[in-house]
């Protein structure tokens, strides 16, 4: 019975346990980036850029472009027209018709003339008469066979084509399209930088936040633990005569206090943890325990940062990105200028068609090849492209007064994260002494109050002094991690 009751003990102090997560600030940090939604958009917003650099690349090379088509018309396109057609149908019969008064004419004469005789005219005139018949007939069948011949029976086209086009000169728009997507891609992953180094910077931040509330936290436990102590050693003088009701009820209420202080110290505490995990991007009511917040004292570092301005002007993103607004603006000035200069390209290509126009519009495909070249050339736009190239040059100069006035603010700001710095660590300094007096007060307050020549208002002071510097110097060390974070995030070398 004693081994089960063991086993069920032990079970429920290790789930508990187990239940719990274990984070530092590395762990904290890893944790934001991965999961930040605000870092991922950055992300994306780079692998954008850079596919759209590559992209832009393709402008050098030649594009093959490739077009089918199909027509069906309602009427065809004759080249002939009717009378023509009725002329080509019956030039047989035409023919005859003119050729018999004319033959009659001719045998006549030649009669006359004693050439032949009448029985020879009218056998040949026999002859002629029986033959015209067949003769208008295949007349007229050659005649149908060259009008059919004239016929395009165009109601069912099929075309297809096949372009190359090389772009030889653009006026330099193509260059100057690859370096604005390249200082896109840069733009991009400054923006990346600039969110990466503002997540760290909240990270830092609300970690040191719950670090500082765990301290108070226990530190409002032991101030609780002491005015309990001091309240039963109060009500037990008060039995023994030594002190009144009075001094009863002003430990009473003072207890009281410190148990309330204790509760909005815990509430804040359980807040800032659901914030944090919220950074992190895990389950805000997730029981997580930091690697710094049960530590006696929070270590900070003794060495001071190098404060150098020419590290903050080469690291700051937000200055990168200034300077990428200032390239832009000048590449945007050459693709405007661009536009209105010569353009010349390359073409060539290989088309098909049926019918077919290269063989008398012949029922089979039939195409050709072709080559030339492009020019395109503005000649009159009202000076269109001069206000528009002023337009993009008064856009890089205020680009560039923007960076000048950002490298300002920059070196003020810098200047007064490494005067607070300073201060911090004078305060951390001072802090630790206080906190030394106030321990010894109220060691001789306690001993004073035990011999009877202090009253329970000055041990109650000198408890409430004791607190204080002990906030004070939880307060002290945070300011100076939280001092050191925002002057590493001003030099841009936060996270590196």
């Amino acid at each position: 019975m004693r081994r089960l009751f063991s086993f069920v003990l032990l079970i429920g102090v290790t789930v508990p346990i187990s239940a719990q997560r274990m984070l530092s600030l590395d762990s904290c940090r890893a944790l934001a980036l991965r999961n930040n939604k605000q870092l991922n958009i950055a992300k994306l917003k780079r692998d954008i850029a850079s596919n759209t650099h590559k992209a832009v690349k393709t402008k050098y090379l030649p594009k093959v472009d490739v077009a089918g088509t199909y027509l069906w018309s309602s009427k065809e396109v004759s080249i002939l027209n009717n009378d023509q057609k009725n002329t080509l149908s019956n030039i047989g019969t035409i023919f005859t018709s003119s050729v018999g008064p004319e033959l009659n004419n001719v045998l006549t004469a030649l009669v006359q003339d004693g050439t032949i005789t009448m029985e020879q005219a009218s056998k040949f005139g026999q002859i002629v008469n029986a033959q015209s018949p067949a003769i208008a007939s295949a007349m007229n069948n050659f005649g149908n066979r060259v009008k059919d011949a004239f016929r395009t029976d165009n109601r069912n086209i099929f075309a297809a084509t096949i372009t190359v086009k090389q772009p030889i000169y653009m006026g330099g728009a193509i260059t100057a399209a690859n370096k604005m997507a390249e200082i896109g891609e840069q733009l991009a992953s400054n923006n990346h930088e600039a969110n990466l180094q503002s997540t760290i910077h909240d990270i830092d931040k609300a970690y040191w936040l719950v670090v500082s509330l765990k301290q108070k936290d226990a530190l409002a436990g032991k101030f609780v633990e002491l005015t309990s102590k001091f309240n039963e050693d109060v009500k037990k003088m008060i039995r023994e005569g030594v002190c009144t009701r009075a001094d009863g009820l002003r430990v009473d209420v003072r207890q009281n206090e410190a148990e309330m202080a204790k509760t909005k110290v815990e509430d804040g505490l359980a807040l800032a943890k659901m914030y944090l995990c919220q950074l992190c991007g895990i389950p805000m009511d997730e029981n997580i325990i930091l690697e710094d917040e049960n530590k006696s004292s929070i270590g900070v570092s003794e060495s001071p940062l190098e404060v150098n301005m020419e590290t903050a002007m080469q690291h700051r993103p937000e200055l990168k990105m200034l300077q990428n607004s200032i390239d832009m603006s000048l590449q945007s000035t050459k693709l405007t200028r661009a536009a209105y200069l010569p353009q010349v390209a390359a073409l060539g290509g290989y088309t098909i068609s049926n019918p077919n126009v290269f063989n008398g519009f012949e029922h089979k495909f039939g195409g050709f090849f072709h080559v030339g070249v492009l020019v395109r050339m503005p000649l009159w736009s009202w000076r269109e492209g001069h206000y528009k190239i002023n337009a993009t040059k008064a856009a890089t100069t205020i680009a560039q007064m923007e960076l000048a006035e950002a490298q300002e603010k920059i070196n003020l700001q810098v200047t007064q994260n490494s005067f607070k710095v300073k201060e911090a660590n004078k305060r951390l300094a001072m802090s630790a002494k206080n906190l030394e007096r106030a321990e010894e007060n109220l060691r001789c307050a306690n001993l004073g109050f035990r011999e009877g020549v202090m009253q329970i208002t000055e041990v109650i002071a000198a408890q409430t002094a004791w607190q204080e510097a002990q906030s004070q110097k939880i307060d002290a060390e945070i300011e100076l991690k939280l001092t050191q974070v925002d002057l590493q995030k001003s030099l841009g070398t936060l996270g590196f």
